[in-house]
């Protein structure tokens, strides 16, 4: 398959099963719930060493959030829903408690519930409250510039974590382009986000390494400094490669993101420097959920 002078490999990319949660996180303006969240989804790139893996989603408007403010709605993954509930409640309470007249509220209505403010109310040192509204608790947890409300619980759902593809073209620069373009357009799309730095990934890997440390290393096949050495998969042409992992709450949620970001670098094409777009796979036997790049692309 070609498009715009891009060949699309016949591969699929490899994703694997994670519990997920979204929080609202509210301020007194879109400014202040960006600060919480961009504070709180920090450090989130890779469960590999950050134990989750997090992004913003989308801001919302007044009428969207639960007390009438401005917010910010933030995604977060991890392996298990216990693991989940450790890094809601540390990144809530270091990020988002502390950042000047916010809040946290639920956004996901799972069966599965993990801590928000249950634990967090601890803070106020007894002279926190709690209201009950329908079948939801909120606490109301004084600090030096008022009150902090949080929602006592959070949803916990099914999710996919680790769709990806990668973008090979001519040089750096152009790489960084086509996946800029690529990550701006998969971002407008609900339920998914693409936790590494700026949405994109240079250091892809593979799984395993030469030394026994380390569970995975850096993906040589892709490295054009490497080339020439060992197996690698670029052509002489290929001057940088770039990846895309994405998060998503569903599987559909993930094709479709996918779909918008490869459609954003072909569209930029051959002429743009743009050679191939590949995915990372591990052989298809640790991650349930293949992403096949073809026919996402059909």
């Amino acid at each position: 398959m070609i498009i715009n002078g891009v060949t699309i490999d016949e591969t699929f990319a490899e994703a694997f099963g994670m519990r997920a949660t979204r929080l609202i996180i509210t301020a007194a303006n879109l400014r202040w719930a960006n600060h919480a969240a961009n504070a709180a989804t920090g450090f989130a790139t890779s469960v590999i060493g950050c134990g989750a893996e997090a992004g913003i989603e989308r801001e919302l408007s007044p009428d969207e959030t639960p007390d009438g403010r401005p917010g910010v709605s933030v995604l977060l993954f991890a392996v298990s829903g216990k693991e989940l509930a450790k890094q809601v409640e540390r990144r809530v309470g270091q990020c988002v408690l502390t950042s000047p007249t916010s809040a946290v509220f639920s956004g996901c209505d799972g069966e599965e519930k993990i801590a928000l403010g249950k634990n967090l109310r601890y803070f106020g040192d007894g002279y926190q409250i709690s209201k009950l509204f329908g079948s939801r608790r909120y606490w109301r947890v004084p600090v030096m510039d008022g009150e902090f409300i949080c929602e006592e619980t959070t949803g916990v759902v099914k999710a996919v974590g680790g769709g990806n593809f990668l973008v090979l073209a001519a040089s750096q620069m152009q790489a960084l382009l086509a996946c800029e373009a690529a990550v701006e357009a998969m971002r407008k799309l609900p339920g998914v986000v693409m936790p590494f730095p700026g949405g994109v990934v240079r250091s892809g890997s593979k799984v395993g390494s030469k030394y026994k440390a380390l569970s995975a290393s850096t993906n040589d096949a892709f490295c054009p400094t490497l080339r020439g050495i060992g197996n690698s998969e670029l052509s002489p042409e290929t001057g940088a490669v770039l990846e895309i992992v994405i998060d998503g709450i569903t599987e559909a949620d993930i094709r479709q993101a996918m779909r918008v970001g490869m459609q954003a670098v072909c569209a930029i094409g051959a002429a743009g420097g743009i050679q191939r777009i590949t995915a990372g796979n591990y052989g298809g036997k640790l991650g349930k959920y293949h992403f096949h790049l073809r026919e996402i692309l059909a």
